[in-house]
């Protein structure tokens, strides 16, 4: 039966192969790392098994078994499983296997497997199972690469043909409410029955299934809430109150599984002090724009919003493959600088997002908020991200100066070039 499974699957590979591919955006450390476990994570149907298929297309024989298929669902003997890979692939030099996080006690098969000498690249679309998992068991051994749903820059390359400023500035606007999902990018398809049906399909299937959930509408009013407000702070005990869980042990609980999911992730508030870090509020963002919309959030209520997840996504992107820390900063007058991204023991950048810079009371706010921000953290690099305005300039509140750049979002996130 597994042998007949593998076939069906290595029919749908090869034709998959056949279809358009979009270069990713992954670093050069994928290719060189052959010799490690190369562990694709993300949330579902962001491409990692498109991305995968392509990445392995040149070394040479390669298997593959998808685990998100209920016929390989209970596995028990792994032996049969490698037996009819071997058979169906020609002994295959390196394995991909898709979606392990499926199969019971995955890691200590991977393991048996690297110490047999096969290279193997796995995707998985649960962050925390994944990176725990392998640090317990492959210490030094793998590789972990994001792979989240398209950037601005990776959707802009989906389309044909360069693009004038004012085309690039109106493609953002759509894709801050459209996101990246390849799929609805790419087919046609009704985009937010789509997304609305992926992340049904993530909650029952990554959540509710794998954590045994018993009080799946909390949960679902949960997901609903914080998608439908992103950009917004929140604390375990307010979300308690609206999604009417019973105790704030649970609504962590359930927070944290929607971020290992890959639905959301949230930024701390910036301290010194972690006590104090740890007590403070933090800020939610969604995976993907799209996602987001399609779970209740208005864009026409808020654009500024949507813009702040996209900045938000990136960073966070960057953190994920290259290492870093992303906060928010607040001091006790409310100001506030949306990112702090933090290298080390030193802040490096300092980030604000605001579209429209030509009211005098917002630009004043933004830009003051700043100086504070960058005086009291010792960072020089101040940006604010604009609609369409570029530039710079020299600011002085109260003894307290700096310089600030202006710079276009759709540049920043998709640079010419």
């Amino acid at each position: 039966m597994i042998r007949d499974v593998l076939l069906t699957q290595k029919r749908e590979w090869e034709r998959r192969l056949t279809e358009r591919y979009i270069r990713r955006d992954v670093g050069p450390r994928f290719g060189k790392a052959a010799d490690l476990v190369r562990v694709v994570v993300g949330p579902r149907r962001a491409g990692k098994s498109f991305f995968a298929l392509h990445a392995l297309g040149e070394e040479g024989r390669c298997g593959y078994a998808n685990f998100d298929d209920e016929r390989l669902l209970g596995l028990r003997d792994y032996d049969d499983l490698i037996q009819a890979l071997d058979t169906v692939y020609d002994r295959p030099e390196t394995l991909l296997l898709d979606e392990i996080q499926n199969v019971d006690r995955w890691e200590l098969l991977v393991n048996r497997l690297q110490r047999q000498g096969r290279r193997l690249l796995v995707t998985g679309s649960n962050s925390n199972l994944l990176s725990s998992e392998l640090a317990t068991h492959l210490t030094g051994r793998h590789l972990q690469i994001p792979l989240l749903p398209f950037s601005f820059a990776e959707a802009l390359r989906a389309e044909s043909g360069p693009r004038t400023r004012a085309e690039r500035k109106a493609r953002l606007e759509s894709f801050a409410r459209e996101g990246g999902f390849p799929e609805p990018l790419l087919k046609p398809v009704d985009r937010e029955d789509y997304l609305r049906t992926l992340a049904h399909a993530v909650l029952y299937k990554d959540i509710v299934r794998r954590h045994r959930i018993r009080a799946v509408q909390g949960l679902e009013d949960l997901a609903r809430y914080l998608l439908s407000n992103v950009a917004k702070e929140y604390s375990y005990r307010s979300l308690t109150r609206v999604t009417g869980c019973r105790s704030v042990h649970t609504v962590e609980k359930y927070v944290r599984h929607l971020e290992e999911a890959f639905l959301l992730f949230s930024l701390p508030r910036f301290s010194f002090r972690v006590r104090e870090q740890a007590s403070y509020n933090k800020k939610v963002y969604a995976v993907d724009n799209g996602m987001a919309v399609a779970m209740g959030f208005r864009f026409s209520e808020d654009a500024g919003r949507l813009y702040e997840n996209l900045v938000a996504i990136h960073l966070w992107r960057e953190a994920l493959d290259r290492g870093g820390e992303i906060y928010f900063w607040k001091n006790a007058q409310n100001e506030e600088v949306d990112f702090v991204v933090k290298e080390g023991r030193q802040v490096r950048r300092l980030i604000q997002v605001c579209a429209r810079v030509d009211d005098p009371g917002t630009r004043d706010r933004e830009i003051r908020a700043l100086i504070k921000a960058g005086h009291e953290l010792r960072c020089g690099d101040l940006l604010v991200l604009t609609e369409d305005h570029e530039g710079e300039e020299t600011v002085e509140w109260f003894g307290q100066a700096g310089t600030v750049r202006f710079r276009p979002l759709w540049d920043w996130l998709a640079p010419e070039g």
